[in-house]
């Protein structure tokens, strides 16, 4: 039986795709708006949450793209009708993953310091970062647990569950920033931004709790280590290294940009770390419709339905369209109190809402960038989404960046170097897909 391509269908996975995906960001807003009103030094804990926050993000979407390759692999297996087959491959991805994640963490715990002085942070915003990352990233083999136990759950055609975690994480962030970092009186001392990191840290936990139970009860992916070795595991470590690489490019542009803010100053990293956490936001809350495109299309071609996958990749196109012109429209109407949720300091307002329009006008080239990523994501597409992001990051986003910096266009050079990047990011897919599918098409 052939898969639905409809509204009902795609929406199905893209509702609740979009409420979990968003939540992800969410978490890093409410650090950053109940950061930057800290009565104590609030600008240089924004820088630091800033700082730290992009770093954080670099490492868990490196390591985080195991999510993807296993939701490819399943998806392709359930829409072939061999899911049985790959019974023992969750388990040993999951270990896998988090047997590198726990490398990587204890690496970095010993070069904290140097780690951000390479980031230009200096004084009292080096020690704010020092002591955000040294609590925060003890959350990181949690978080790439259950962004694996996420890409099972999307690999059998379900987003619901996923969502349940996200909202789950992120109620009890913004509950947990409230309670550590503003403290109770007679329960809990203020802890300011050291409080942010224990929230966002507790959250996790919780989270990865709850995935771990309802994968448990809610489907018969086992989580016992059984050997021999999946065929399909080096597969999976092929597909994932490519993301890796390609996750290593996309940062290199992410914390270079939050490196070349830190550069110009406080009120530039507090304004660029109140953009990046829009722009992020406003992506994840598009690329719910690339997760539908990630999930329905590795089944779609597991079923070979190339029909089916070009109508699925225009439809989700035009949805997700439809979804960043109504963020368009809220954005400009809500222009100047977005900013003022995030911090009062008037020098970093000015600078924000300065360059603010130029993530609003980018919306629709990240819709088309973001939608057929998460297509190519679930069509195992991994080499050429590497490929696209080097060029995009080594030939659009670089010289983009350093142009800016030459001529001194400030905090707008930045931001048009991510335009720059992710036109070229969007316009690769296009290309690709249409040159790849369309002679397979029975009804061109």
């Amino acid at each position: 039986m052939k898969t639905s391509v409809n509204f009902k269908a795609i929406n199905k996975l893209a509702i609740p795709a979009t409420i979990a995906g968003i939540a992800e960001p969410l978490l890093s807003i409410t650090d950053t708006a109940i950061v930057g009103n800290i009565p104590v030094d609030g600008l240089e804990s924004l820088a630091a949450a800033g700082i730290v926050g992009s770093f954080l993000s670099a490492l868990i979407w490196i390591l985080g793209q195991t999510r993807s390759a296993i939701s490819a692999i399943i998806s392709q297996y359930l829409g072939a009708g061999k899911l049985a087959e790959v019974k023992t491959l969750p388990a040993q991805a999951i270990f896998l993953n988090i047997g590198l994640s726990v490398l990587i963490l204890l690496s970095t715990v010993f070069v904290i310091r140097d780690i951000f002085e390479l980031l230009n942070a200096s004084g009292k915003i080096l020690e704010y970062c020092i002591s955000y990352y040294a609590i925060r990233v003890w959350g990181f083999p949690l978080t790439l647990f259950v962004f694996a136990v996420m890409g099972i759950f999307r690999g059998l055609q379900n987003t619901y569950w996923p969502m349940v975690i996200a909202i789950t994480g992120a109620v009890l962030n913004v509950i947990f920033d409230f309670a550590f970092v503003y403290g109770i009186e007679g329960f809990i001392d203020p802890m300011f931004l050291e409080g942010a990191a224990w929230a966002s840290l507790l959250a996790q936990a919780v989270m990865a709790i709850l995935a771990f139970y309802l994968l448990w009860t809610k489907t018969d992916i086992s989580l016992k280590l059984r050997l021999p070795i999946h065929p399909e595991l080096g597969r999976l470590v092929v597909m994932s290294l490519n993301l890796f690489v390609r996750a290593i490019a996309l940062n290199t542009a992410i914390v270079l940009a939050a490196r070349e803010a830190t550069a110009l100053g406080g009120q530039f990293i507090g304004a660029h770390t109140i953009a990046i956490n829009l722009w992020l936001f406003s992506a994840f809350f598009i690329d719910g419709y690339g997760a539908a495109g990630n999930i329905m299309g590795g089944r779609l071609l597991g079923e070979r339905n190339y029909d089916g996958l070009w109508t699925l990749a225009k439809k989700i196109i035009k949805y997700g369209l439809w979804v960043s012109v109504l963020i368009m429209g809220l954005a400009s109407m809500f222009y100047r109190p977005l900013g003022s949720l995030f911090t009062n300091e008037t020098l970093v307002l000015t600078t924000f809402y300065s360059i603010f329009y130029i993530i609003i006008l980018g919306l629709p080239i990240n819709t088309v960038a973001f939608v057929l990523d998460g297509v190519f994501k679930g069509l195992g597409e991994m080499k050429y989404l590497r490929n696209t992001l080097l060029v995009a990051t080594f030939l659009g986003f670089l010289p983009m960046l350093f142009l800016g910096k030459y001529l001194n266009w400030g905090l707008t050079g930045i931001w048009l170097a991510f335009t720059v990047w992710m036109l070229i990011r969007g316009g690769a897919l296009v290309w690709k897909f249409r040159n790849k599918f369309k002679p397979l098409l029975q009804n061109p």
